[in-house]
């Protein structure tokens, strides 16, 4: 065991090496025990547990919402161990000047720490713009490391610009995506952990940057266990993306699928071509889907479902709702037309009241799995014990 520990006093380092049996003595004034301190744990109060240094929570002030929930789910696993420290909170770390400029200031000193950084990219109830709050969190994440926090891992429940991963087919677009990944490294970022996002192609824009995008099917799996094994059930993906989800989430309940195949005729315009599955005695649809933004996908979907006379109800999951006024007026009318019995989502993005008023709307926290996947990596263990379904 090796360690080194700096004399402030004289600018001097001095490798110490404890024997068995033995004190160490550091220029014969200072005693160490065979376990003694890091640099870190001695002049930055950093948990002498882990090698990643003191623990940090932080926010942006639209992702504090989600962090301020993390922090309770992580302070009740801490309750069940002694011996660890709670997480620092530094919460609502931006603020804006009067001309418009974000501003970023640390209250608290952070070298050496292992800083979590929570941003709500899309927040529907505070109206702020997507590019606004990223702009708000690379400025963030600049901040922790110009002052010297040792790991700095982003927390973006909802990814913004996922579905811009790949120019559309004979039009000259940008791959934007990649370019926020970029950005994001620049900034200082040195991992990142997202939830359900659109694309798996973006894991190759971030490099040698560890990346943890966490799969939504073990959530939905329990949200539906309800429907386990029965005849009468089929999980249904509303396009062929989502296609992979569905299959193993039906494998999961013992249920059958079924997929469909949709052309986008416009902006804002969807046609489903083909609802591809065995629809015989099947009474109820699981709808799964990662993004509902208009709405137009999952309406034409169920408005086909119930029309056609294939099932008597339909149940909607997905991973983000960006909480759209046109999603909420086809919700509705679902409900009201269609047989939609019931949608579940999470809060990825802070979900407003006018969608929490619907009573067949129903929003699931993040919050208990983000921090136990906070806690394997600040322990440096592996994430893929909290899930117990994959979709490789």
């Amino acid at each position: 065991m090796r360690a080194i520990l700096t004399d402030e006093m004289q600018g001097e380092t001095v490798a110490l090496r404890p024997q068995e049996g033995k004190s160490v003595t550091q220029h014969g004034s200072r005693n160490a025990r065979e376990k003694f301190d890091t640099p870190e744990q001695v002049f930055l109060g950093a948990s002498p547990e882990f090698g990643r240094g003191g623990l940090v929570i932080a926010s942006c002030s639209c992702g504090s919402y989600m962090a301020r929930k993390v922090i309770e789910h992580y302070r009740i696993q801490l309750q069940k161990k002694s011996g660890e420290s709670d997480p620092v909170e530094m919460l609502d770390v931006d603020s804006r000047f009067t001309d418009s400029e974000t501003h970023v200031r640390l209250e608290q000193h952070v070298s050496g720490r292992d800083v979590f950084l929570f941003q709500a990219l899309c927040d529907p109830v505070s109206g702020t713009k997507i590019d606004e709050n990223y702009m708000a969190f690379l400025i963030a994440a600049r901040a922790f490391r110009e002052h010297g926090a040792r790991h700095i891992t982003a927390v973006l429940p909802y990814l913004a610009y996922a579905r811009q991963d790949k120019p559309t087919k004979f039009r000259r677009e940008p791959t934007t995506a990649r370019l926020m990944a970029d950005l994001s490294i620049q900034a200082g970022i040195d991992q990142l952990i997202a939830w359900h996002p659109h694309s798996g192609q973006l894991y190759g824009f971030y490099g040698t940057t560890p990346i943890h995008f966490l799969e939504p099917i073990s959530l939905f799996v329990d949200l539906c266990s309800r429907f386990k094994s029965r005849n009468d059930v089929i999980s249904v993906a509303p396009d062929a993306g989502a296609s992979k989800l569905v299959t193993h989430f039906s494998r999961s309940l013992d249920v059958s699928s079924a997929v469909a195949s949709k052309l986008r005729t416009g902006p804002q315009e969807i046609k489903i071509t083909q609802i591809m599955g065995d629809f015989r005695k099947k009474r109820t649809a699981i709808v799964l889907d990662d993004i509902v933004s208009s709405g137009g996908t999952v309406f034409e979907l169920i408005r086909q479902l119930v029309e056609g006379g294939k099932v008597e109800e339909v149940i909607l999951c997905a991973s983000h709702n960006l909480c759209m006024q046109e999603a909420y007026d086809r919700f509705v009318t679902l409900h009201e037309r269609f047989k939609l019995v019931e949608i579940m989502v999470t809060d990825s993005i802070p979900q407003t009241d006018q969608f929490g008023s619907l009573p067949f709307f129903s929003v699931h926290s993040l919050s208990g799995i983000l921090s136990k996947v906070i806690r394997c990596l600040h322990h440096e263990r592996s994430i893929s014990e909290i899930f117990g379904h994959s979709l490789e």
